[in-house]
C-alpha cells in the first residue's frame, strides 16, 4: 500500500527551530519510493517547485514521520530550506551581525560548505519581539543559489561550492529604500532571470550577473513602502504572467516587459498583504491581514483585461499562504485555526 501526501509550507513568519531536523523525506530507502526521492530533490524554492505549497510523495505506511534521521543546530531564521542535487540549503542570522548560508548533504546532514556576508536589521519595536532575522527563502537552480537578505541584498552562490557569483546591494547600488521589516520576498528564478519584490518595487535581474533588466510597481518607501508577499508565475486567461501582491494591490505583470497587465486594490491593515497569490484556473485567491478572503476572476479579450470579484468572505488569512486540493482552498487563518473554502462560492466547508 502506498499513500499519496501533499505537504503545505506556512508563510515566512514562523521562524525555523534552532535545530534542522530531517524527517520524512529521507528516513530510509525502503520507506520512500524513487518518485519520493526525486520529488524531494526538487523542493527548490519558496512553496516548492510550482510555488503552490504542494509536493506529491509516495510514502509507505511503514514510514515513521516522527523519527529524525539527523539534526543540526542553527541560529535564528524565518527562511525555509531548499533542496537540489542531494544538498539541502539553509539560511541564518548569526549573532545579529551576519547572514549565513549552509549546504548539508541531504542523506547524512554532513556540512558541505558555508558562506556569509554582513547583513542585519532591527525591525520596528512593535514587531521586534518576533525577531530581526533573515526572512526570505532562497531559490536554487542549476548553477545558482539566490538568497535575498534583510537589507535588500541579493546574493548568488554556486550551489556546489558556496562561492559567490555576484552580490547586489540595492540600497547601496540603486539607492532604493531598505524595507522596514527587512527583505521578505522569496526570489523566483525563471529561466535566465530572477524576480524579487524589493523595497524599491518588483525587479527583474539577469541570473548571470545580477544586472537589473526592469523595475515596476515602485513605491515611495513610506508607510506602505516595501513588500511582504512573494510573487508566483501562472498562466491566466491564456497569458503567462507574474502574480504580484504589493502592500496595496494585487496585480498581473508581464515577465518579459514588466508591463502591468491588470491590477485591483486590496485592503489590509497597514498594507500588510502577506500571502503569495494563488492561481485558481483563470482566477486568483488572496486574503489580507485583518481583511477578508477574496477570489478574483481575471479575463482578457485580446485588448483589455477585466478583473471581477467572484466572492469574498470573512476568513482572515493574515500570513500563511493556502493550498488547493480538489475543489477547495485550505487556509491557516489569523486566529490560528484552519478553514476549508469552496472554490466555487467561498462557503466554509
Amino acid at each position: 500500500m502506498i499513500l499519496r501526501a501533499s505537504f503545505n509550507t506556512s508563510d515566512l513568519r514562523t521562524p525555523c527551530l534552532p535545530v534542522l531536523a530531517f524527517l520524512a523525506l529521507s528516513v530510509s530507502q525502503e520507506h520512500l519510493s524513487p518518485q519520493s526521492l526525486q520529488a524531494a530533490d526538487f523542493w527548490n524554492q519558496w512553496r516548492g517547485e510550482n510555488r503552490d505549497g504542494r509536493i506529491e510523495l509516495a510514502i509507505s505506511p511503514k514510514l515513521n514521520l516522527q523519527e529524525a534521521r539527523w539534526s543540526v543546530p542553527l541560529q535564528p531564521s524565518y527562511s525555509g530550506p531548499v533542496v537540489q542535487d542531494g544538498l539541502i540549503f539553509t539560511t541564518e542570522t548569526v549573532d545579529q551581525k551576519n547572514e549565513r548560508v549552509t549546504a548539508f548533504k541531504l542523506d547524512t546532514g554532513e556540512q558541505v560548505w558555508q558562506s556569509s556576508w554582513s547583513g542585519s536589521l532591527t525591525v520596528p519595536f512593535f514587531a521586534a519581539a518576533n525577531g530581526s532575522w533573515i526572512r526570505s527563502t532562497p531559490a536554487v537552480a542549476p548553477g545558482h543559489l539566490v538568497v535575498f537578505g534583510m537589507r535588500d541584498t541579493i546574493v548568488d552562490l554556486d550551489p556546489k561550492t558556496g562561492s559567490q557569483r555576484w552580490l547586489v546591494s540595492l540600497p547601496d547600488q540603486l539607492g532604493t529604500p531598505v524595507e522596514k521589516f527587512g527583505g521578505v520576498c522569496s526570489p523566483l528564478i525563471d529561466g535566465e532571470h530572477v524576480f524579487v519584490q524589493t523595497g524599491g518595487g518588483l525587479m527583474k535581474f539577469a541570473l548571470a550577473d545580477g544586472s537589473v533588466i526592469w523595475k515596476v510597481l515602485e513605491d515611495d518607501g513610506g508607510m506602505s513602502g516595501g513588500a511582504f508577499s512573494s510573487p508566483a508565475m501562472a498562466t491566466i486567461a491564456g497569458v503567462r504572467q507574474l502574480l504580484v501582491q504589493t502592500r496595496l494591490e494585487l496585480t498581473g505583470v508581464d515577465p518579459e516587459t514588466g508591463n502591468v497587465l491588470w491590477r485591483t486594490p486590496i485592503d489590509a491593515f497597514r498594507g500588510m498583504n502577506i500571502l503569495t497569490p494563488l492561481a485558481v484556473g483563470d482566477a486568483v485567491f488572496t486574503a489580507a491581514h485583518s481583511g477578508r478572503s477574496e477570489l478574483y476572476d481575471v479575463s482578457f479579450d485580446g485588448e483589455n483585461w477585466t478583473v471581477n470579484l467572484r466572492w469574498e468572505q470573512k476568513s482572515q488569512g493574515y500570513m500563511s499562504s493556502p493550498v488547493i486540493v480538489g475543489e477547495h482552498i485550505y487556509l491557516h487563518m489569523k486566529n490560528q485555526r484552519m478553514t476549508c473554502l469552496s472554490i466555487a462560492d467561498g462557503t466554509i466547508a
